[in-house]
């Protein structure tokens, strides 16, 4: 079978499209022939091996895994002895290592039905994204209905993501996000929009009980300006190219500030849940989230999709549909 992989750390042009031997589902695991991945930061983080603090589980001088990509939809084709909630033929959605192939094995535990109203396009756009905007949302922001939250940043993929779900809580949702992307962050939910090209919104005279920060191009002084006396601000990304902390800068400035102010500020990276996959499936099955999608690229052009997400201007998710040398 076909698989990108990539041996040393650097640009795009590290990662080759390379033939390698089918993998075989262990007794817990599925084997899933991939219809469509999605791209992540993640992804080009652990390519680049930046920033450098990475390197401490990912390997110091070159990658320890080759293999690349999480989220992930395909159709069941194998299925381990242990394996109770699937059996070949289901279609699924979740994460997987080494998703940018054409066959990926996973964890029965990583994975869901995919909803009958959703392509695998679709669906492989949902994990990592809407893990980051629920759980920022909901366990660290404790976003409350009737609240206002304003998300910086509703544009991109866990923005999209942010924004629907933030609605589907019950709270007032103003997006931040450039000029063509306005007529967008109205259609998926948001009950106001900033674009940011003709206003700052740290300087407007609204307060927001919840900042969901996925951009970082802030200070964090200015975002206390307009958070409430007792408001809290989730560092989800930054601009920050720092080669040894990157985003995490930010983030570690933000905590230590909030041990002297009465408002939270918090980082957060997602964390893998199966019951927040059953959320997510559940909300996309009624309807109240739809995955917006930016571009649709072939695996022969997997480095064209990373470099456009490293530009940083993404409307929604970057997605890499699989082509089978085996069509079966």
């Amino acid at each position: 079978m076909k698989a990108i992989v990539y041996t040393k750390y650097g640009s795009s042009d590290v990662l080759q499209l390379k033939e390698i031997e089918k993998p075989i589902p262990k007794d817990n695991e599925v084997l899933v022939k991939i219809h469509a991945v999605s791209v992540n930061p993640l992804d080009w983080h652990f390519m680049r091996g930046k920033p450098y603090i990475m390197r401490m589980q990912t390997g110091l001088r070159r990658p320890k895994y080759n293999a690349i990509g999480t989220d992930v939809a395909g159709r069941i084709e194998a299925v381990g002895k242990n394996v109770k909630e699937f059996r070949p033929g289901d279609d699924v959605f979740g994460v997987c290592n080494g998703a940018f192939a054409e066959y990926s094995c996973a964890a029965e535990g990583s994975l869901v039905k995919k909803p009958a109203n959703m392509t695998f396009e679709q669906a492989a756009a949902v994990p990592i994204a809407s893990f980051t905007a629920l759980q920022g949302l909901r366990n660290q922001g404790l976003i409350q209905s009737g609240q206002k939250v304003l998300i910086n940043g509703a544009s991109g993929g866990v923005g999209t993501f942010a924004v629907q779900i933030a609605k589907s809580l019950g709270a007032n949702v103003t997006g931040v996000c450039s000029t063509r992307n306005v007529n967008m962050v109205r259609s998926i939910g948001a009950d106001h929009v900033i674009d940011y090209t003709q206003e700052d919104f740290t300087q407007s005279e609204s307060r927001y009980d919840l900042i969901f920060d996925t951009v970082g191009n802030r200070s964090l002084l200015n975002c206390r300006r307009v958070l409430s006396p007792k408001g809290t601000l989730v560092i989800v990304g930054s601009q920050s190219k720092g080669r040894w902390l990157g985003p995490l800068a930010r983030s570690l400035r933000g905590i230590l500030l909030s041990r002297f102010v009465s408002q939270k500020m918090m980082m957060f990276m997602a964390t893998w849940s199966k019951g927040d996959l059953v959320t997510m499936q559940k909300l996309l099955e009624a309807g109240e989230v739809t995955p917006v999608i930016d571009r649709y690229y072939k695996s022969s052009e997997v480095k064209e999709a990373i470099r456009y997400l490293e530009e940083g201007h993404t409307q929604g998710k970057v997605i890499i549909t699989w082509e089978h040398t085996n069509k079966t």
